[in-house]
């Protein structure tokens, strides 16, 4: 066994199961455990650890990016809510904020390299900013983007903010934060990148009626208007090239992920897979991600001569 996923839920437990058996995700073992419950010793065997796992798409990233199965890495997509604008805005009293589990448990086993995101908010970027405190605090040197589905061809927005640490003491480096810089994107700058974006102006600048953040990753800007022609319908890249498109009933058309499901009433488990899909992260982005992390090792092992 390689991989250790930590998923309470239990319909996303049952699932991650059946990706594991099909080969699709990391093999390893489900533990539907809260991870206030899990104890160090018992992730000594594994890995990889996977927490709040959900349907197991940062394992699916990993290899896309081609990350060997058996590297040691953790993952994590702490839960939303206390910090998104569609929650109560419990924030760090809600109880659902579980980063500090989180990182007691990063802080006693020590992985060399952790992957994470949260949802892009104002909320969320003070999250962040707790998240690179704890983390330095412990001898982490992190790297921070914020990144959004539509930056890799998506046909919809889904702003989050990622961020990848690294365990100054087992590589021996003992560098600062904006020694990580990835693609530009920092800790130090995504404030004042959230509020151009707000504003609808600024690099990468984005505003519409669903969301309003930054489309821009390595360089790359998307702006919605592009995606549409005359009749509402229009090319997007990658992944969702071929996306299908449906009318709704503004006389709008809007792109869906090729393939997902089909969204009817009565449809076989449509709840439970809307929950799924809902809660997981893009894995795409996640691999631009971390094949950017990857390359960035790349570099710093084989450093262009001057």
């Amino acid at each position: 066994m390689t991989a250790y996923y930590n998923e309470n839920d239990k319909r996303a437990a049952a699932w991650l199961r059946e990706l594991i058996r099909e080969g699709h995700i990391a093999p390893g073992v489900v533990d539907e455990r809260s991870i206030l419950d899990v104890p160090p010793n018992d992730l000594e065997p594994f890995t990889q650890c996977h927490f709040f796992a959900g349907i197991g798409v940062w394992s699916r990233a990993l290899r896309l990016a081609a990350w060997p199965d058996d590297r040691r890495v953790w993952t994590g997509s702490c839960p939303c809510q206390p910090f998104s604008a569609a929650g109560k805005g419990g924030g760090f009293d809600d109880e659902r904020h579980l980063w500090p589990a989180w990182h007691f448990l990063i802080d006693q086993c020590r992985p060399p390299t952790i992957f994470g995101e949260q949802v892009a908010s104002k909320d969320g970027l003070t999250w962040l900013d707790l998240v690179h405190a704890d983390l330095e605090a412990t001898h982490y040197t992190t790297g921070v983007a914020d990144l959004c589905a539509a930056g890799v061809g998506a046909p919809h927005i889904r702003q989050r903010l990622w961020f990848v640490a690294r365990d100054r003491v087992e590589t021996g480096k003992l560098a600062d934060s904006s020694s990580t810089r990835l693609e530009g994107c920092d800790a130090g700058t995504l404030g004042q990148q959230r509020e151009a974006a707000e504003r609808g102006s600024g690099p990468g600048g984005l505003a519409d009626d669903d969301d309003a953040g930054l489309s821009r990753f390595a360089g790359l800007r998307i702006q919605r208007a592009h995606l549409h022609d005359a009749d509402g319908r229009g090319p997007v890249n990658g992944f969702w090239s071929d996306a299908d498109w449906l009318p709704c009933r503004d006389d709008k058309w809007r792109p869906v992920e090729p393939g997902t499901f089909p969204l009817a009433h009565g449809a076989p488990a449509r709840v439970g897979r809307l929950r799924g899909y809902g809660n997981a992260i893009v894995a795409e982005v996640a691999k631009e991600f971390i094949e950017a992390y990857l390359n960035r090792e790349v570099t710093e092992a084989h450093p262009s001569k001057e």
